[in-house]
């Protein structure tokens, strides 16, 4: 299975230009809230059509706007779990199952018996949608789109209304019922955690627009832009000035940073996670005595705000709270160390 998406739309002052491409994997989309993500699977799902472009999926073309081609969502044989999973109201859990089915009774009842074990949702057959949990309805939304049998699943949000612990049950859940699934999965979500946690592939995307593409864990590691950065949570990024091939100035940070590898002459930004700063400052050529400037207390972390003297900006300092047991006090100092591997050169 493959899928391939390039496509532009404009609705009023928004523009959509997303391109990317997958092959037996599954492929998140992340982005900020109105980037363009739920309207990109609208459009691959065929519920809304794009100005131009071209949509195939596993060498079936969906859309292509120079060929006149535009197949009606039922024969795209795509499952698009909504973000309200969209079941019928007035109709029993069993009924929305059977109602993607056709054949003989006898047949539809015992494939839906079936769903029904799979996605434990025994006893619930003849609840009304109104009558179940969140998680429950998002069973049977995930049933009755496995009975239509999709060549590609689509996933817009799934867990953005549950609250923590009820998200955990059911994103181990959701892993293992897609473990056998043999097409494409696209899944939507402004979480990074969610989009790390499900798919070994990503895209960005930002105003509408997809700015970069690959494997999850490498664009975490290095985002190459400023806005990815930001998206897979880097909290301390900074403009710098190159003062030459090895050497950044920060001015916000007050601080020279130095590097042996090549900065090349595009880079604007440097980021480094919150949690990679070293206290003491280890080795590092690059360290700097800072001072904390503010705390926050969270079940499981410290937070703090750190301040070079001379420096406009903070910096955020993350720890466990297992490897430091009490926190700092407000106006401490200390010197930290920025290592070289954990310094990202960002372009705008």
């Amino acid at each position: 299975m493959s899928i391939e998406v390039d496509i532009t739309k404009r609705i009023k002052d928004f523009s959509l230009r997303v391109q990317f491409s997958g092959d037996h994997m599954r492929m998140g989309l992340l982005g900020a809230s109105g980037c363009g993500k739920s309207m990109t699977l609208k459009c691959i799902a065929g519920v809304e059509r794009p100005d131009k472009g071209r949509i195939v999926l596993d060498d079936q073309v969906l859309f292509d706007s120079e060929k006149k081609i535009n197949l009606p969502p039922q024969q795209r044989k795509i499952g698009y779990l909504f973000q309200n999973y969209a079941l019928f109201p007035t109709m029993t859990v069993e009924q929305n199952l059977a109602c993607v089915l056709s054949g003989k009774k006898a047949e539809k009842e015992q494939r839906v018996r079936e769903q029904i074990v799979q996605y434990q949702l025994q006893g619930l057959e003849k609840h009304l949608p109104g009558e179940l949990s969140g998680g429950q309805q998002q069973r049977v939304a995930l049933a009755r789109m496995m009975l239509a049998q999709p060549k590609m699943i689509m996933l817009d949000e799934p867990f953005s209304a549950m609250d923590g612990y009820l998200k955990d049950t059911l994103q181990r859940e959701l892993l293992v019922w897609l473990a056998d699934f043999p097409g494409e999965v696209v899944m939507v979500s402004h979480s990074r955690d969610e989009i790390y946690k499900f798919c070994p592939v990503l895209t960005v995307i930002q105003e509408g627009h997809s700015i970069y593409s690959g494997k999850t864990k490498e664009v975490f590691e290095n985002p190459v832009y400023r806005e990815v950065a930001k998206l897979t949570g880097c909290k301390n990024i900074a403009e710098v000035q190159r003062m030459d091939a090895h050497t950044v100035f920060v001015k916000d940070w007050n601080m020279q940073l130095h590097f042996t590898r090549e900065i090349e002459e595009h880079v604007r930004y440097v980021g480094v996670r919150a949690h990679r700063l070293l206290a003491g400052g280890g080795d590092c050529p690059n360290q700097s005595e800072m001072t904390i400037t503010g705390y926050v207390d969270t079940p499981f972390e410290h937070q703090y705000l750190l301040q070079k003297q001379g420096a406009e900006g903070q910096i955020w300092w993350l720890v466990a709270k297992n490897i430091e047991k009490d926190s700092r006090p407000i106006g401490a100092q200390e010197i930290f160390g920025f290592p070289e591997s954990d310094l990202m050169l960002l372009q705008e």
